[in-house]
C-alpha cells in the first residue's frame, strides 16, 4: 500500500509539474504578446480563471494551451500586417489601391529608390546592377578556327543560323528574341556545372561562376527588352519551347564532354549574334523598321537618356554580345592551353 501511494504521489506530481511548465509557457507567450486573449480565442473550451493584461490561464487541456495560444497570436500578428499594409479604399469609386503580400515570417518588402529619389519600379534588377555599355569595343574580331573541335564549332553554328533565316527573313524584332532565349542558356549551364564542381573539389572557382551567371542574366535582359519591342505569336511561343529544349540538353552533353568546344561555340554564336544585330541597325537605319521609343527597362538597365530609341538599345546589346563572344573565346583559350578557368582570374563586370 505505501508504494502504491508512493507511486501515486509521484504520478501526481509529475502530472502538476507538466501542467505548471505548460501554464507558464502560455502565459510567457502572453506577456509578449501584450494582449488579452479569451478562452475562445485560442479554440479552447474550459473557464477562465484569471485574465490580466498581457496574461492568461485557462482551465482545460494542457496540449492545447501551447498549441492554442500559438496559432492565436500568429493569426492576430497577420491581421495587423494586413490592416497595416491594406489601407482603404478612397471614397468616390476611385481604383483600390495595390495590396501587398502579407507575410507571417516578417519579411519586410525592399524599397528601393533612384538616385534622384524617385521609387525604383523593378524587381527583376536593382540600380547598382545597371551599367553604361562600352560602345567603343572592337566588332570585327573573329576567331579563325584552327583545331578540329574548332571547326566542329564553327560550322554548328554557321548551320543553326540557315533554319533562323528562313523562318524570319528580316523581321529583326521576333529573331533577336528567339535568339536571346538560345543565348541565354549557356551561361547558365556552364556555371551550375562550375557550381557543382566547385562543391566537389572543396575549391574556389576564380569567379567564374558569377561570371557565367552574369552573362546568363544579362542575355535574359535582352530577351526582355525585346519582349516590349516584338509581341511573339502563339506558334513562336511554341518554336521557343521547342529549340530550348533542344538546346539546352545538347550544350549541358556538350560542355561535360568538352568545355573548351562548348565555350568556343558560344564565341561563335556571339559572333553571329553581332552580325544580326548590324543588319538589325542596317534596316533601322533605311527606315524598314520604325525607330521607336526605347522600352523603359531598357533606359533603366543601360542608363540610357529618356530620349533614346530603338536603334540605341540595339547598340548597346550589341555591344554587349560583343563582351561576351570574348568571355567565351577567352575561357576556350583557357582549356586548349590545358589549364582550368579558375587559374585565370574571371573578367567579372566585363561589359
Amino acid at each position: 500500500m505505501m508504494m502504491a501511494s508512493r507511486r501515486g504521489g509521484a504520478k501526481l506530481a509529475g502530472s502538476m509539474m507538466l501542467v505548471s511548465r505548460s501554464f507558464s509557457t502560455a502565459i510567457s507567450r502572453g506577456v509578449i504578446a501584450k494582449e488579452a486573449v479569451t478562452a475562445e480565442a485560442v479554440g479552447f473550451h474550459g473557464d477562465v480563471l484569471r485574465k490580466n493584461i498581457g496574461e492568461f490561464r485557462v482551465r482545460g487541456s494542457v496540449f492545447g494551451v501551447r498549441h492554442g495560444s500559438t496559432m492565436s497570436f500568429g493569426e492576430k500578428d497577420q491581421q495587423k500586417t494586413e490592416m497595416k499594409q491594406t489601407p482603404p479604399a478612397a471614397d468616390g469609386g476611385g481604383k483600390e489601391e495595390k495590396k501587398e503580400i502579407a507575410s507571417y515570417w516578417g519579411v519586410p518588402p525592399s524599397r528601393v529608390t533612384k538616385e534622384d529619389g524617385t521609387e525604383w519600379k523593378w524587381n527583376c534588377f536593382r540600380p547598382w546592377e545597371t551599367y553604361s555599355a562600352d560602345l567603343s569595343i572592337d566588332l570585327k574580331k573573329h576567331h579563325l578556327p584552327a583545331t578540329f573541335l574548332d571547326k566542329i564549332a564553327f560550322w554548328t553554328v554557321k548551320a543553326l543560323r540557315l533554319p533562323t533565316d528562313l523562318f524570319f527573313q528580316r523581321r529583326y524584332g521576333c529573331r533577336a528574341m528567339m535568339l536571346e532565349t538560345v543565348a541565354a542558356v549557356p551561361g547558365m549551364v556552364g556555371g551550375m556545372l562550375l557550381h557543382c564542381k566547385s562543391l566537389r573539389r572543396f575549391e574556389q572557382s576564380g569567379g567564374w561562376i558569377k561570371t557565367l551567371l552574369d552573362e546568363a542574366e544579362n542575355e535574359r535582359m535582352h530577351l526582355m527588352t525585346f519582349m516590349e519591342v516584338a509581341k511573339p505569336k502563339w506558334y513562336e511561343r511554341a518554336l521557343v519551347i521547342a529549340v530550348q529544349g533542344v538546346f539546352l540538353n545538347a550544350y549541358f552533353i556538350g560542355y561535360i564532354i568538352s568545355p573548351k568546344f562548348a565555350h568556343r561555340m558560344v564565341g561563335y554564336l556571339e559572333e553571329e549574334a553581332i552580325h544580326s544585330y548590324t543588319e538589325f541597325l542596317k534596316e533601322l537605319d533605311k527606315g524598314n523598321i520604325e525607330n521607336v521609343p526605347a522600352p523603359s527597362i531598357a533606359i533603366d538597365y543601360w542608363r540610357l537618356p529618356p530620349t533614346a530609341t530603338l536603334r540605341d538599345v540595339v547598340l548597346v546589346v550589341r555591344a554587349d554580345e560583343a563582351h561576351h563572344r570574348d568571355v567565351n573565346h577567352f575561357a576556350s583559350d583557357i582549356h586548349y592551353q590545358g589549364r582550368e578557368l579558375k587559374e585565370a582570374p574571371a573578367p567579372i563586370g566585363y561589359h
